[in-house]
Order: C-alpha cells, then sequence, then structure tokens
C-alpha cells in the first residue's frame, strides 16, 4: 500500500512538471486573455482549421513603450535625450536661457513637461540629429547597457515584461513574425531590440527623422538631420506597418490610445483576427493608471475595445509575474 501511493505521488509529480513545462505562458494567470490567446493561436494554426492562416501571413505588432517594457514615470528615450541635454550642454552655452534646456538644465521637469510635444520634440531633435547613424547606434548601446530605472534601480532593460517576452517566444514558436511598432525612434529602439525581445532591428517600426547620405574622410555614412520624416502614432502606426511590413497584421498589441488605430486597422482584416490592449492596473507591483493619465492615456480602447471583440489584460489579475527579476 505505502509503495502503491508513493508510486502515485511520483506520477502525479511528473505529469504536473510535464503540465508546466508544456505551458508556454507560464506567467500569465489562467484566465480569459490567455485562453483567447492560446485558442487564437492555435486555430490559426492548425492544419485543416477554417481559420488557418499561412506562415508568412502570421504577422504580429506590437507597441513597445507601456507594452513590452514600462513607460513610467517618463518614456525611457526621454530619459536618455535628457542625459544627451546635459552631455552636450557644453557645446551649447545658449541652453542655459532657452527653453526648454533651460528648465531641464535646472532639472525642473514639471516645467519642461508643461510645454507638451513642442517641447519633447525640440529637445529630441537636437539630441539625436547631427552625427552618423553608426555614431548614434553605439551613444545608444553605450547608454542603453548600464542605465537604471530612475524609480526601481533595475536596468531598463530588465524593465520589460516577462509575460509580454512569453508571448513573443510562443508566436514564433507556432510560425509568426513579430514587430515592433512604436511611437519610439527607430534608430533608438534598433540597437537592442534583438537581444531585449528576440526581434531583429529589421522588424522595428518607429519614428525617424531625416536622414542624408554622405562621404566623410573619403568613407560613405548616413547623416542624421534634425529634421521629422515620420511620426509612427496613432494613426501614422497603420500606415508605418504598411510602407515597412507590406502585410496586414492578424494580431496587434498596444496600452495606449494611440495604439488604437493600429488595433483597429489589424482587427477590420478578413479571417480570424486578435486585439490585444495591456491595461496597467497593478500600483503594487508596477502602475496604475489609463484615462488620466501624462503617459499612456487608454480612455476609448477601454470603452471601445471589448465591442470590438478585443482581449483586455488586467496586469493586477492576469499577471503571475510582471518583470523577469520577480522569479529571482
Amino acid at each position: 500500500m505505502k509503495r502503491s501511493f508513493i508510486n502515485v505521488l511520483l506520477s502525479l509529480l511528473l505529469f504536473t512538471n510535464a503540465a508546466l513545462a508544456a505551458d508556454p505562458l507560464p506567467s500569465w494567470n489562467d484566465t480569459a486573455p490567455k485562453r483567447a490567446i492560446v485558442a487564437f493561436v492555435e486555430q490559426v494554426t492548425r492544419d485543416g482549421s477554417p481559420d488557418f492562416v499561412p506562415v508568412p501571413e502570421r504577422i504580429a505588432t506590437f507597441d513597445n513603450d507601456g507594452t513590452l517594457w514600462a513607460e513610467q514615470p517618463i518614456y525611457f528615450q526621454f530619459l536618455f535625450a535628457i542625459d544627451r541635454v546635459k552631455t552636450l550642454a557644453a557645446q551649447h552655452p545658449e541652453w542655459k536661457t532657452k527653453e526648454p534646456f533651460a528648465s531641464l538644465l535646472k532639472g525642473d521637469m514639471k516645467r519642461v513637461l508643461a510645454g507638451g510635444e513642442h517641447a519633447m520634440l525640440d529637445i529630441v531633435m537636437s539630441t539625436h540629429a547631427g552625427m552618423t547613424t553608426q555614431a548614434f547606434e553605439k551613444i545608444v548601446t553605450d547608454w542603453i547597457a548600464t542605465e537604471k530605472h530612475p524609480k526601481t534601480g533595475w536596468l531598463l532593460t530588465e524593465m520589460v515584461y516577462q509575460p509580454m517576452l512569453e508571448l513573443l517566444a510562443y508566436l514564433r514558436a507556432n510560425g509568426f513574425k513579430t514587430f515592433i511598432v512604436s511611437g519610439g525612434g527607430i534608430e533608438f529602439m534598433r540597437p537592442w531590440t534583438e537581444k531585449v525581445y528576440g526581434i531583429p532591428p529589421e522588424q522595428v517600426v518607429g519614428s525617424s527623422i531625416k536622414t542624408k547620405y554622405e562621404v566623410r574622410d573619403g568613407k560613405p555614412v548616413i547623416a542624421r538631420l534634425p529634421e521629422l520624416n515620420f511620426i509612427d502614432d496613432k494613426a501614422g502606426k497603420p500606415v508605418g506597418i504598411h510602407q515597412h511590413i507590406g502585410r496586414r497584421p492578424i494580431i496587434a498589441g498596444g496600452n495606449s490610445d494611440g495604439d488604437f488605430e493600429m488595433l483597429e486597422w489589424t482587427t477590420a482584416g478578413t479571417g480570424l483576427r486578435f486585439g490585444l490592449i495591456i491595461h496597467h492596473t497593478d500600483n503594487k507591483r508596477e502602475w496604475a493608471y489609463d484615462r488620466d493619465s501624462h503617459i499612456g492615456r487608454l480612455d476609448r480602447g477601454l470603452d471601445e475595445g471589448p465591442r470590438r471583440g478585443w482581449t483586455i489584460v488586467n496586469m493586477r489579475d492576469d499577471w503571475r509575474i510582471i518583470f523577469p527579476f520577480e522569479k529571482k
């Protein structure tokens, strides 16, 4: 009897371990969003399914800030721009009296942010241009390797969402090609997205500034100009997808109203489609914000998403783990 009990117990343990190993989304709680994702992937990838989608058409696009990694208390690329202002200040004495640079150098971020998108664009244009693309890539690579989050102290590349890393891997294991479609700078993201997300630079779509081919000291270079080329946000996201990818996604995920048009365009296509919204509801492990947030505002998506059939993830209830360092 005792040996029989031990055998049963061992069998149960082996079965449990096998079940856990087979779970492609272990950081997701077994709630409606996880079940919807798995059901969708199974439907579009199973041979003989009426909803089967050929591998070349399995395109999934995801916003970056607030969807794949955190975005509070300020966009991480803006932290990079702030550091660049401080680094370049000695070369620009006029910044001591010129806004928004003067306030930024004094540490008055409230006044800087009060300048809105125009002030942020001015800072980005002044700090991201005037160099070659190769030089800019090295600056970004060096910065992202050591920069830590101002609140948590973790590296910015550790402020990524473990459930979303698992989702990206799960989709790729099922023949999907995963893309980032973000309002962030395309050349700011490309140096590190492959290492962090497994998404290569050619599968990153983002905002950009104008560039120019030149020959400097006998060597060909691409120079970055202080002129805006494309804003990959809101209605710009479907345009960016069309220009860079050339196929309409069958999965799109975001976290704010800036992603609304991407989800709308994706789910308006023929066949089975999937729209995903990450709702920030956990003020203990992360942040809780939506309709009134100065960053990642989610209002229209909350109201219209459910009737459009989009899946809304409640971070507090649907994610067992949020960041990879929680596992440590």
